[in-house]
């Protein structure tokens, strides 16, 4: 829903000194991203300049990072880690006109842009915006400030959730913690790390998930294919992982309404090492190890949450066959090869006599997303403990070998396939040694359809994220997911799939 072009939302802070403006700017720049315009208002020397300042070093992960006062050269841009930042200063501004020759006019997108003297071009801000309006508070001390926040239009509801993350870390007692900025994911989700002097935590910033047009038989992807569209699942999944015995990271503090969490910090140690990254075979083993464990228990369909209950979703026809609708909606364009109405009938027709055997067969717990950027390495714990899983808000119940494809072709990390078929090997093994009646090649066959499954998918998906969301560093991975169905495509069950393939679907660019 849009948001009426005169709401607003309104709250102000004390800022006792810059350390406090640093903290405020953190969880600001937690909430904000591309396309936000951020106005910065106040009397010289009230602090505009190391408002804009704490918010550049903090998104680029450099507290030492030269930022200069932008009033000379009136724009200066970043190109940091998360994305583009402008920071403009608008004080020798005189006339309105001269914004598009210095590049602010119109405002360019896919930018984070924050503005000091925007009153000296006030008809060319947009009305979706954040304000904060900076003032002297010398009854406070020499260095303290007031800031006064203000979200316009759809801003203010970014504005509204500034207001409920600080009482949140208020309440948890992390206001004055440390903030250090995280790398995040493909999702809207957000991360900090909150360092205090007993140690550090993980600040997890979910949003409710925005539903999207109703393109999948009257539901929006996320909903189709069963993606988490709040915080719940996360809580949910984790606490029965962590029941399970498996190692997910506990949840200190959370605010399940506005989807805020504090959790356990596993740290930074993963599964891969080099450059380019490569498995480290220790660690996919312990990871494959965990599959196996977890694939030989009898799992709920339904777990506790805050004294109700979250009924885990099954990853039914419906959900697989929009996924591997990626790849003819979004990759196929890419490489000019669309198809006709008698190639795509013959494709779905082809996908739905396949998944009967995956839908049919046992199910588990998928967790979906079990790869290297998921897993950390807890090198003081032993077992399977030692293999820390970070995320599973999308978990679905369905066949076991979906898992076990998400770590042995990593989507984004070579695994030989000399590896990929010792690890499978190991996962058989373990499993044939807790239940005689576990069936080798049963499960081969549903390991590669669910292979060239996710795979297909992927290459949607990585073409999706890049055109429609800004986000070409993901087709990099094209090339190797590619390489990943081929071996799967290669087995006898899917015979007939590779021929289809060989004939519609180019490589990637390389």
């Amino acid at each position: 829903m849009t948001a009426p072009k005169n709401m607003s939302t309104t709250f102000s802070v004390a800022l006792v000194n810059e350390t406090a403006t640093a903290e405020l700017m953190a969880d600001l720049a937690l909430l904000v991203g591309p396309g936000d315009v951020i106005t910065l208002t106040g009397d010289l020397g009230a602090g505009k300049t190391a408002a804009a300042r704490a918010m550049i070093r903090y998104l680029a992960g450099d507290e030492a990072l030269e930022v200069p006062s932008p009033t000379f050269t009136l724009v200066q841009g970043y190109e940091l880690p998360p994305f583009t930042v402008l920071h403009a200063d608008l004080y020798r501004v005189e006339d309105e006109s001269e914004l598009e020759e210095i590049g602010l006019s119109p405002l360019p997108e896919a930018t984070l842009i924050l503005i000091e003297w925007p009153e000296r071009a006030p008809s060319a801000m947009p009305e979706d915006r954040i304000d904060m309006a900076l003032t002297h508070r010398p009854a406070l001390g020499s260095t303290a400030r007031a800031a006064e926040i203000t979200g316009y239009g759809k801003s203010a509801a970014q504005v509204a959730r500034l207001k409920a993350l600080r009482g949140f870390l208020d309440a948890s007692g992390y206001i004055d913690a440390a903030r250090r900025r995280m790398d995040g994911d493909a999702s809207s989700r957000s991360y900090a790390r909150l360092i205090r002097d007993d140690g550090i935590v993980i600040l997890m910033n979910f949003p409710q998930r925005a539903d999207g047009a109703a393109m999948y038989n009257g539901k929006s992807y996320s909903a189709a294919v069963h993606l988490a569209e709040n915080v719940k699942p996360f809580v949910a999944i984790d606490q029965g992982l962590r029941a399970a015995g498996l190692s997910a990271p506990a949840i200190h503090h959370s605010d399940l309404d506005h989807g805020f969490l504090i959790t356990e910090d596993f740290g930074g140690e993963g599964v891969i090492e080099g450059d380019p990254p490569r498995p480290i075979v220790e660690r996919y083993e312990a990871a494959t190890d965990v599959l196996a464990v977890l694939h030989g228990k009898t799992l709920p369909d339904t777990l506790p949450l805050g004294g109700q209950s979250y009924a885990i979703p099954v990853f039914d026809a419906e959900a697989l066959l929009i996924e591997i609708g990626l790849m003819p909606e979004w990759y196929l364009p890419d490489r000019n090869a669309p198809l006709s109405e008698a190639a795509r009938a013959d494709f779905f027709a082809m996908w739905r006599e396949l998944l009967q055997k995956p839908l049919a067969a046992p199910r588990t717990w998928i967790i979906r997303d079990y790869h290297s950027p998921n897993l950390i390495w807890l090198a003081d714990r032993a077992g399977i403990a030692r293999v820390g899983v970070i995320d599973f808000q999308d978990a679905v119940l369905g066949p076991q070998s979906y898992d076990v494809v998400s770590l042995l072709q990593d989507a984004r990390v070579d695994v030989p396939e000399s590896l990929e078929l010792t690890l499978l090997s190991r996962y058989i093994k373990a499993r044939r040694a807790e239940d005689a009646s576990f069936d080798p090649a049963g499960f081969a066959e549903l390991y590669a359809i669910m292979s060239a499954q996710r795979n297909t998918r992927l290459l949607g998906t990585f073409a999706r994220l890049n055109r429609r969301d800004g986000k070409p560093h993901y087709l990099r991975h094209q090339p190797r997911i590619w390489t990943y169905l081929q071996r799967s495509l290669a087995h006898p069950a899917l015979s007939r799939l590779h021929d289809w393939y060989l004939a519609h679907v180019p490589p990637p660019q390389s």
